[in-house]
């Protein structure tokens, strides 16, 4: 099972960074891949859905529309990909390390089923590069 998994601590309270986390429309400023996103559903909380379009391979576009399955200010959000060709679930678990810092935990999982099992290396690759815009977001944060 494709897993991945990063950790930054960002110089910022705890509230803010899971206000701009539990609202999608953030993602374009901190994740490359996401060229566009719109709520389609809720208010940032449990169930609110987003229509994500991000970049696929070769340029290509695909959908990656994802629910709110966990909502817990400010330490825990986690959603569920419920569009697209690879539906990974994932979750921020955010923990206040001093005043004005806060670690934040991204992580990210997949069930791969019928031919999908074949890519489980290639979507374990893109998965950890994900993640790994961890820092896009602690920089985006801290220089504000």
């Amino acid at each position: 099972m494709p897993h991945a998994t990063n950790t930054v601590t960002v110089d910022r309270p705890i509230d803010e960074v899971f206000g701009y986390l539990a609202d999608g429309t953030n993602n374009p400023h901190w994740r490359a891949g996401v060229l566009e996103i719109e709520r389609a559903t809720g208010d940032n909380g449990l169930g609110t859905t987003y229509h994500q379009v991000l970049a696929g391979p070769g340029g290509r576009r695909i959908a990656g529309d994802y629910r709110v399955t966990a909502y817990t200010p400010p330490t825990g959000l986690a959603f569920a990909v419920i569009a697209g060709p690879a539906r990974p679930t994932g979750r921020f678990e955010l923990a206040e390390t001093a005043p004005g810092r806060t670690t934040v935990t991204f992580t990210l999982d997949l069930r791969p089923t019928g031919l999908m099992r074949l890519m489980s290396g290639l979507i374990a690759k893109q998965m950890r590069a994900e993640v790994a815009q961890l820092t896009r977001l602690k920089t985006n944060l801290e220089v504000g």
